[in-house]
C-alpha cells in the first residue's frame, strides 16, 4: 500500500461538525488514566489537552497520593483518586464503579505506574467490554496487552522504544523501512499504531497515513502526553480509530508549530494548551 501524506483537506473530513443545539457530553466523554509518584504531570497533560482538543467532559484518575495536586492545577479537571498509588485490581474496581457508564473514550498510560499486568488487563478489558475506545501510551505499551486489544477500537501511541516493548522489532532510520515494519504489525495485530516521531507513521495495517511535523522543539518531555488526550479526544467523537489518530497527530504536529513560531527551541508541553485551540479553528464546523 503507498503511505499518504496528512494535509489539511484530508483530516478536515476526519474531524466531525458540532450540533448547534448540543447539549453537555455531546462532544465527547473521556477517561484519563495515569500518574505516579515520579510522572504527576502526565495525566495533566493529556487531561487538559483532551479538553482542548474539544472533549466536554474529561475524568482525570490519577493515584490517590497525586490527587489534591491535580486538582490543584486547573478548576477544569474532575479528578478521581486511585485507592493505591499504583494500579491495581483493586483500584481498578473501585474506579471501574466512580465513572459514568456512558463514556466515549480513554486514554490509559501516561506516567502510570502498573503494580501487576491483571489490573492493566482487568480496566482495559472492562472499558472494552463498555464500547469505550482506547487509546494506549507509555506504560500500557505492553505485548500482553495485544491479544486483548486485537479487531477493537483502539489506538496504541508508542515511540520506537515502545514499539520495540511492544512488538519486539527495533525500528530501523529508513522512512520506507519504518513504514513497512509498523503496517505489518498493525496488519498482524489488528489494531492501529500511531508511531510517534519526526514523521509520525499512522496505519491500520490496510491504510497508512504519514505526517512530517519538522518541529524539533518537540524532544522536549510530555508532547507525547499531550497528543494522547487529543487522541482520545478525537476518538470521542470519531469512532474510526485510523482517522482519530491521523487527525490527532496533525493537530499536535500544527500546535506544535504554532509555539515554536513563538518561542523557538524552547517550548514546553504545556505551551501546546493555548496552541491546539489555534491549530483546530480552521476544522471548526457547526450543523444544525
Amino acid at each position: 500500500m503507498a503511505a499518504q501524506n496528512l494535509q489539511a483537506s484530508i483530516v478536515r473530513k476526519f474531524i466531525p461538525a458540532r450540533k448547534l443545539t448540543s447539549r453537555k457530553g455531546d462532544n465527547g466523554k473521556v477517561l484519563v488514566v495515569g500518574g505516579s509518584y515520579l510522572y504527576h504531570g502526565a495525566p495533566i497533560l493529556s487531561s487538559i489537552a483532551a479538553l482542548r482538543t474539544g472533549a466536554d467532559l474529561v475524568y482525570t484518575c490519577v493515584p490517590k497520593v497525586n490527587a489534591q495536586a491535580t486538582r490543584a492545577i486547573s478548576p477544569n479537571l474532575i479528578v478521581i483518586p486511585l485507592v493505591d498509588s499504583k494500579l491495581t485490581r483493586g483500584a481498578v474496581n473501585k474506579l471501574l464503579g466512580q465513572i459514568p457508564n456512558d463514556l466515549d473514550s480513554a486514554t490509559i498510560g501516561m506516567g502510570l505506574a502498573i503494580a501487576d499486568k491483571e489490573a492493566l488487563n482487568l480496566l482495559v478489558k472492562s472499558l472494552l467490554d463498555r464500547d469505550v475506545r482506547l487509546s494506549l501510551d507509555a506504560s500500557a505499551l505492553v505485548n500482553y496487552i495485544l491479544p486483548l486489544i486485537q479487531n477493537k477500537n483502539v489506538v496504541v501511541t508508542p515511540h520506537a522504544g515502545e514499539f520495540k516493548r511492544m512488538f519486539g522489532d527495533a525500528l530501523p532510520e529508513s522512512k520506507k523501512d519504518r513504514v513497512a515494519i509498523v503496517e505489518k504489525h498493525a496488519r498482524e495485530n489488528a489494531v492501529t499504531i500511531l508511531l510517534k516521531g519526526a514523521t509520525d507513521i499512522i496505519s491500520d495495517g490496510k491504510k497508512t497515513f504519514l505526517n512530517t511535523k519538522l518541529t524539533p522543539a518537540m524532544t522536549v518531555g510530555g508532547t507525547g502526553d499531550v497528543l494522547s488526550g487529543i487522541v482520545a479526544s478525537m476518538f470521542a467523537r470519531n469512532r474510526n480509530p485510523l482517522e482519530s489518530s491521523a487527525a490527532a497527530s496533525f493537530v499536535n504536529g500544527m500546535a506544535a508549530k504554532v509555539v515554536q513560531r513563538k518561542v523557538g527551541l524552547h517550548m514546553v508541553a504545556s505551551d501546546l494548551f493555548d496552541a491546539i485551540p489555534i491549530a483546530l479553528k480552521p476544522f471548526d464546523k457547526i450543523k444544525q
